[in-house]
């Protein structure tokens, strides 16, 4: 009980620290007028967003990284709250949401306006950001490799640890990517997710993940404050990755990532949406599988508003995640 009430305490604070830097940040990125661009293929609705400030993915990682930093401190004065196990996903937020943070603006200030970082050179940076994450989850931390449902114990899985640890926290960095298109989707979605991650993390006994968890759950609410819609900012890349990769790294922290797909269902749903979406318009000469993809797109020009859109996701992600933990309480 005393684990859930400080995690939960940490969550409230985090949402007042993000709540209460959340206008300053947004009038700074007004005045350096970092304004979003819309996609000219997108839904008609969403030309009134023109100009919205972005890179709002800054609003949630700088609580999280002085609140964490500042406990950390803290065990040297004799308070036990939080630990080094959060110093590689912290670390793994900060690194991707640096390199979110430069596509954001090569997107925007840039002589790639309207297009961002290249592709290539993108995937090849969270590619070795991946990695690099992988090897510490394996060497350093030495993290259970992967709990199968009804067993207690974890299994290893030798040599495919890396390749399948990498795959994963670049898949969910993009697949969040591809989730923040409405106001408020990104955020409730992952809110929701990091908090079945955080329940995961507390019952196995790994307090301090499951109390850093519930930081980044509050300041994801701290964020929803100004993002719902109508939004005064939007994530961008900045957050998007950001989120997608710590996500992704909780759940092989946990060495539950089996439910993960489960659990964050959208994310997934959503990249399934773009992939079989290209391979369809390749595979017929042009036709379209979806009206447009990624998946939200499709229900809006499907006519549902985009807060219907929003709530419908996030009502099936809660279940998914219900589900996802039922899984793994299964004996």
């Amino acid at each position: 009980m005393r684990q859930t009430s400080v995690s939960l305490a940490l969550s409230f604070l985090a949402f007042i620290m993000t709540v209460i830097w959340g206008n300053p940040l947004i009038n700074l990125l007004k005045y350096l007028k970092v304004g979003k661009i819309i996609r000219e293929e997108g839904p008609d609705r969403h030309i009134e967003k023109l100009g919205t400030p972005t890179m709002g993915g800054f609003m949630i990682i700088a609580p999280v990284l002085l609140l964490t930093v500042l406990l950390n401190a803290a065990t040297l004065l004799g308070f036990d709250i939080l630990g080094q196990s959060v110093l590689i996903p912290l670390l793994v937020l900060v690194a991707f949401g640096l390199l979110g943070a430069i596509d954001d603006w090569e997107g925007i200030r840039d002589h790639r306006r309207g297009l961002g970082m290249r592709a290539r050179t993108k995937f090849l940076i969270q590619l070795g950001l991946g990695l690099a994450t992988a090897f510490a989850l394996k060497y350093i931390v030495e993290v259970p490799e992967m709990y199968w449902p009804g067993y207690s114990e974890p299994l290893n899985l030798g040599g495919w640890y890396i390749p399948i640890a990498t795959f994963i926290i670049v898949g969910f960095s993009n697949a969040v990517n591809f989730t923040d298109g409405l106001d408020g989707l990104a955020g409730l979605i992952s809110a929701t997710a990091f908090a079945a991650y955080g329940g995961i993390a507390l019952m196995q006994e790994q307090v301090f993940l499951g109390r850093f968890c519930f930081t980044i759950v509050g300041a994801l609410f701290g964020f929803l404050w100004f993002n719902v819609h109508p939004a005064e900012l939007f994530m961008g890349d900045t957050g998007s990755l950001a989120i997608g990769a710590v996500l992704a790294t909780f759940a092989l922290m946990t060495g539950q990532w089996l439910v993960l797909p489960i659990i964050a269902i959208i994310p997934v749903s959503e990249t399934l949406s773009v992939i079989l979406q290209v391979a369809y318009f390749k595979l017929t000469d042009g036709k379209r599988l979806f009206k447009m993809a990624p998946l939200h797109h499709h229900f809006e020009l499907l006519g549902w508003s985009e807060t219907q859109v929003v709530q419908r996701f996030w009502l099936v992600s809660l279940i998914a995640s219900l589900l996802g933990i039922a899984l793994i309480l299964v004996e």
